[in-house]
């Protein structure tokens, strides 16, 4: 059989005639022959549109070709599911969509593919931003992931699923969905993967519901770096708590028992599962790759011989539903559709503007239909500090108050993270929360930041409003592909249609005293910093905390955004601004109808217009005290940016005012810090600044104790900057 793609397909039309076919496997009895015919179809399907796309791509109309070839036996998958199990899907599942479809009546799927793989504006999932297996009706979430970097994500969606029936609240999917999710052998090796799985087997080890069918597809390379042989089978079988099924991917009849099997286990127990389905791969990884660069004519040749449509093709004949001719020309029938469809699709209007390939990443405004406390239901939920609640506070106490607050006003709201519980986090931060609402509302989570954020990913999607918490800044590096990669792009590449959002809630910054390091001391949030559509918020005060978080909070339920709550530690239990026992930085708790600031809006210290401190966080209380021990309330003004991504210029320089010469105080390092993207929007903004200066922390990790203070900007730096442009 000819290995090149319109080779293939000759051959292939013509084997099916002359009844050139495998001696046919082992069949089942619970795969009737119209399911049996269904599967060949959505099998020949998607091998079909594989070709005709790459066909399209070298006209110029069609892109991203890697393919499902191969991978067909998925198919029965679907079949052995109902259409309300939420799918997440790598890229080789074109049959597994196409055989879902079949169970949605007027689903266009064949074309809606063709559409998505031509980057047509029509395509319903992606509206063209790229070709994705997705769809709102079939509870197909799109994924870009070449890494499984969706397997996290899915983990948390089956754990939200059993939350909302212990909650007793209604979700995206039914209380008896489970989750599927498939990947290949070589994305089993990653640590998305591997953290995933074994946040499944954890959860599933001490009894929480964890309903997930993971699929591992096993074509035995990856890319062109063959998996060692048997190592799939033994690394998939030895995870806790997690049941190991297998088929051969190139017999439909057995694979769609076995994974009717496991989804039947599944459902009854709402225990997770593995089935590990050996398949193929034709016609390269990708686009260009070539084969014979790193495997042998004869090894690709023999492979095809194994190929499951040809298996699946012997079936049908064995079970006499149709002769090899009758196949044959059913085939030819089919290839010239997808052609027409092909041809239609190639034709459809792109996206051709900026403002329509950004249309999604902020989604729709939703109206908020949640009220706010009354002052007897305030009074009910913070009567476990009543002794303390009318009085000031400092930032952490306040937050801790605010989240109490939203836990009983959004009834959706979670709290979860590392020792969040009855710990109340390393600062206490979320100190008497779970005493109060509960272990399914509280959750301490495993250490494994990657499952964390995954679990507020698949929680979002079912309808809760995550907060999840890292713990500490410099954590978040060990994840930040599950909010660059997945989370921020998920409204994005569903047109709007999916979503997640939430608040992230991230204790950072420096100046801890005898404490941490670098990791515990992280000065840099570079890596939120050029991610459309997240928002970075920075209170640097427990008034602006409380008003903040409750703004965040409605941001993700209303606007469904993705936000970053970033806490300045050394700011958390901080009670004096100037000398010992003043309490300048504590504040009261603001009502409940207390109005929220403008998105964007800095606060303002002070009635200068000399000078003006632009900064936020550490950089605010240090800029505070030495405008208070120069007494220079009158001559200059701080603005609190307080919003840090993204930055609302306009809004900035209204602040600003009159004055021309400004002091940016950035606590991040000179190189990658925002005080680069500040100075350079004030001047692509207005041109007639006498003087933009900064203070900024050294281009250094932070080190262990006092030696800190050394490459971190100081209260003694700005006075004596003060000092020296202001003639004190």
């Amino acid at each position: 059989m000819r290995c090149d793609i319109e080779g293939w397909q000759q051959d292939f039309i013509e084997r099916l005639a002359q009844e050139d076919l495998p001696a046919p496997q082992s069949q089942h009895s619970n795969l009737n022959d119209s399911d049996l015919f269904a599967l060949f179809h959505s099998q020949v399907l998607s091998r079909f549109i594989d070709i005709e796309s790459r066909r399209l791509q070298r006209q110029g109309k069609s892109f991203y070709t890697i393919g499902s070839a191969g991978h067909e036996g998925n198919a029965a998958v679907a079949a052995a599911l109902r259409v309300t199990d939420p799918a997440f899907l790598h890229y080789r599942s074109g049959a597994f969509f196409l055989q879902r479809a079949k169970q949605l009546e007027g689903s266009n799927s064949l074309y809606d593919l063709m559409l998505s793989f031509c980057a047509s504006s029509e395509d319903p999932i992606s509206g063209g931003r790229h070709k994705v297996l997705g769809s709102l009706a079939l509870n197909i979430p799109p994924q870009t992931s070449t890494i499984a970097s969706h397997l996290p994500k899915a983990m948390g969606t089956a754990y939200a699923i059993g939350l909302s029936k212990r909650l007793k609240q209604a979700g995206q999917w039914p209380d008896d969905a489970i989750v599927l999710c498939n990947f290949g052998d070589a994305s089993a090796n990653h640590s998305t993967a591997v953290g995933a799985l074994n946040a499944t087997g954890w959860s599933a080890y001490q009894g929480m519901p964890m309903p997930i069918l993971y699929v591992c597809e096993d074509n035995g390379i990856g890319i062109s770096t063959s998996t060692p042989r048997g190592w799939t089978a033994h690394q998939l079988q030895n995870y806790p708590a997690i049941r190991y099924y297998y088929a051969d991917g190139a017999n439909v009849s057995e694979t769609y028992a076995v994974a009717r099997q496991a989804a039947e286990y599944i459902r009854r127990t709402r225990k997770p599962a593995i089935l590990h389905l050996k398949t193929q791969r034709f016609f390269g990884h990708a686009g260009a790759d070539a084969e014979v660069a790193y495997r042998s004519n004869e090894s690709i040749e023999q492979s095809f011989e194994t190929d499951v449509l040809l298996q699946s093709a012997a079936q049908v004949i064995e079970r006499e539903l149709c002769t090899g001719i009758q196949l044959s020309e059913k085939a030819q029938c089919w290839l010239q559709r997808i052609r027409r469809v092909g041809t239609e699709a190639s034709a459809r209007p792109r996206l051709e503007c900026a403002e329509s390939v950004m249309a999604s990443i902020v989604p729709k405004t939703l109206a908020d239909d949640t009220q706010p406390l009354t002052s007897t239901q305030q009074q009910a939920v913070f009567a476990f500090d009543k002794r303390n609640f009318k009085k000031p506070q400092p930032l952490g106490k306040m937050i801790n108050w605010a989240l109490h607050e939203i836990l009983a006003r959004y009834q959706n709201t979670v709290v979860f993270g590392e020792d969040v519980g009855k710990k109340g986090g390393v600062y206490h931060v979320t100190h008497h929360l779970f005493d109060h609402f509960g272990a399914n509302r509280v959750v301490n989570t495993l250490l494994d930041e990657q499952s964390i954020l995954g679990l507020a990913m698949g929680m979002a999607q079912q309808g809760f409003l995550p907060i999840p918490e890292i713990q500490f800044l410099a954590y978040v590096h060990n994840a930040e592909d599950q909010i660059r990669g997945e989370a921020a792009t998920l409204p994005f590449f569903s047109n709007g249609q999916y979503h997640n959002g939430m608040v992230i809630r991230i204790a950072g910054l420096a100046y801890q005293k005898g404490f941490g390091g670098h990791f515990h001391n992280d000065n840099s949030f570079a890596v939120f910093r050029d991610i459309p559509g997240v928002i970075v918020m920075c209170p640097s005060n427990g008034h602006d905390a409380v008003l903040m978080m409750r703004q965040a909070v409605q941001l993700a339920h209303c606007q469904k955004r993705l936000v970053i709550f970033l806490e300045p530690i050394a700011l958390y239990m901080t009670r004096d601004l100037l000398a010992e026992g003043d309490k300048g930085w504590l504040h009261e708790f603001p009502s409940a109808t207390a109005p929220l600031p403008a998105l964007g809006e800095p606060s303002r210290y002070g009635e200068g217009d000399e000078l003006v401190i632009i900064t936020y966080g550490n950089g605010y209380y240090l800029s505070r005290q030495a405008c208070s021990e120069l007494a220079l309330e009158k001559r200059i003004r701080i603005l609190d940016l307080r919003y840090l991504v993204p930055l609302d210029i306009e809004k900035i320089v209204a602040a600003v005012g009159s004055a021309k010469h400004i002091l940016v105080v950035d606590e991040c390092r000179n190189r990658g810090s925002l005080s680069e993207e500040l100075v350079t929007a004030l001047y692509e903004h207005r041109r007639d600044w006498q003087r933009v200066d900064r203070i900024t922390a050294k281009d250094s990790f932070i080190p262990l104790g006092s030696a800190a203070y050394k490459v971190l900007p100081g209260k003694e730096d700005i006075i004596h900057y003060l000092q020296e442009h202001l003639g004190q």
